[in-house]
């Protein structure tokens, strides 16, 4: 596991500010992003909020459905390579050491843009976690938790200087092969990121 700096819970700009800056981002500047900046990105999208186990985006039911994969590409201090966060140890493990951002972006119906960025975080959901509860509802609360947790990565992005863009159009089987996942785990949401 590699330990990601511990994130920031305050800074500069305000809810609101960051609000009103946000805008997709579609063509980077090719500088690499500090650990600091994707720990604190990937923090956003589903870090541990409390003692109890509480997450930045809001659950139904608090089952947290999603998992979070980093494809880094250009990051100080951190190999190129395909990582999933750990929310409980805000920490990662790496699944595949190379960088695979060309082969997302192929599989993301040729978007250049996710090749682009110094990295992608991509979002998976695993339905069967909220179907214990919610059953045939289940779904709807995944992409609502997905929708939110891309929103917050939106947002900390925009307070921390940099772009991104949601990108929801792409294979769904090859990105499974890409990352190497489970049947149940359906990859969501593409975010490509860097300074704009």
């Amino acid at each position: 596991m590699i330990p990601l700096p511990v994130p920031a819970r305050t800074g500069a700009l305000a809810v609101e500010a960051a609000l009103a800056a946000r805008r997709s981002c579609r063509a980077y500047l090719g500088e690499p992003l500090r650990l600091a900046e994707v720990g604190q990105l990937l923090w956003a999208a589903q870090g541990i909020t409390t003692p109890g186990g509480k997450r930045t985006a809001p659950s139904a039911g608090a089952l947290y459905p999603l998992e979070v994969y980093l494809m880094a590409g250009r990051v100080e201090g951190l190999a190129t390579g395909v990582y999933r966060y750990l929310p409980r140890e805000h920490g990662l493990e790496l699944r595949e050491e190379g960088d695979r951002r060309r082969e997302l972006a192929a599989v993301a119906l040729g978007q250049a843009m996710v090749a682009q960025g110094a990295v992608d975080l991509i979002i998976t959901g695993v339905e069967a976690r909220c179907a214990v509860r919610y059953g045939g509802r289940a779904g709807r609360y995944v992409l609502l938790e997905a929708g939110h947790a891309s929103q917050n990565v939106s947002l900390a992005a925009t307070a921390l200087g940099l772009g991104t863009v949601v990108v929801g159009a792409f294979d769904d089987q090859r990105q499974r092969c890409l990352l190497g996942l489970d049947a149940g785990e359906t990859p969501l949401v593409v975010m490509p990121v860097g300074r704009c």
